[in-house]
């Protein structure tokens, strides 16, 4: 906690000063264009790496970037969808599962989650993805892992679908969906082809093209 106190009391006296109109602007107001869904863990940092500034950013994070179903009883994932679609009139939607996820390690060996009950119901959302990447051959256990990131990131877009704002705004084309999976050890991401159902690198994706 003195960690994070002295952070704090540093961006106070010296990062704050430096940027002061911009929260000024952001007091009263927010207005970001992309909703942005990742894990909860601590090395995916959603505005370090797409180096982005407060306010640019509506940022869900959970355990495995997951988003479920629409459902008679939605729950705060399928809340802040809907405000951040509905109300803030975010433009883009990215879901970004990244390298090494303990969340989709779990699910891709089938580890004991017994002692956990509340993450092996929420890792349930899944489920679609997992018996997708069973259905493949890997060559190791690595592979498996990778490909079950892959696939859950593929899993939760279909599952953002299900939710009726956001299926009213892909309806009236003023939305775009994008899966991204980011590699932490070297720092890259790669970025779902609609078109062929694959990840090639961001770079060098049509969404990166001006």
């Amino acid at each position: 906690m003195r960690d994070i106190i002295n952070g704090f009391l540093r961006f106070q006296r010296e990062v704050f000063p430096k940027r002061r109109e911009l929260f000024k602007k952001l007091a009263s107001k927010q207005s970001p264009m992309t909703l942005f869904i990742s894990c909860s863990d601590s090395r995916m940092v959603p505005e370090l790496v797409t180096q982005s500034d407060p306010g640019n950013l509506f940022v869900i994070r959970n355990a495995g970037n997951i988003v479920p179903s629409f459902g008679p009883e939605p729950g705060g994932v399928s809340a802040t969808v809907e405000y951040a679609v509905a109300a803030l009139k975010v433009r883009d939607i990215v879901v970004c599962g990244h390298s090494n996820c303990g969340a989709m390690t779990a699910v891709a060996t089938c580890a004991c989650l017994d002692h956990m009950p509340a993450v092996r119901k929420w890792l349930r959302h899944s489920d679609a993805a997992r018996m997708i990447n069973e259905a493949q051959a890997h060559t190791d256990e690595q592979a498996r892992i990778d490909g079950m990131v892959r696939e859950n990131v593929k899993a939760q877009l279909n599952n953002i679908r299900t939710h009726p704002s956001v299926a009213l705004a892909l309806a009236q084309k003023s939305l775009t969906l994008h899966g991204w999976v980011y590699d932490i050890e070297s720092g890259s991401i790669d970025a779902l082809d609609t078109d062929t159902d694959c990840f090639v690198p961001l770079a060098e994706h049509r969404a990166a093209r001006p």
